[in-house]
């Protein structure tokens, strides 16, 4: 599975998936224009929280719907440099919809 790292440098913020740059995807949905963020909740970050959502599952309305509480209860609580792998995510993912399922229940 993929893992994601994001660090602040003097020349800006760096994340990547693998090491590679992640894309924002704003294809999938834009947020904000003014890129990632994280540390706090907001555009920014719920826009770091789309794109490694939909980097992992590759489902843009999952994503979507799910970018919300992953920025809220992920994304918010990161340090400046981080690193999420894709079981981190995948967890996050089945939490957040079994708990969901059970409310509609």
């Amino acid at each position: 599975m993929k893992t994601y790292e994001g660090r602040r440098t003097i020349d800006g913020l760096v994340v990547t998936g693998d090491g590679a740059p992640l894309s924002e995807h704003c294809e999938v949905k834009q947020f904000t224009k003014y890129g990632f963020e994280w540390t706090y909740e907001g555009d920014s970050p719920r826009q770091l929280a789309l794109a490694i959502l939909f980097d992992h599952l590759g489902d843009a309305d999952r994503a979507i719907a799910l970018s919300e509480p992953f920025m809220k209860n992920v994304i918010a609580n990161l340090d400046n440099d981080w690193r999420l792998s894709g079981d981190d995510v995948a967890a996050f993912v089945s939490r957040h919809e079994r708990r969901a399922l059970q409310d509609t229940h």
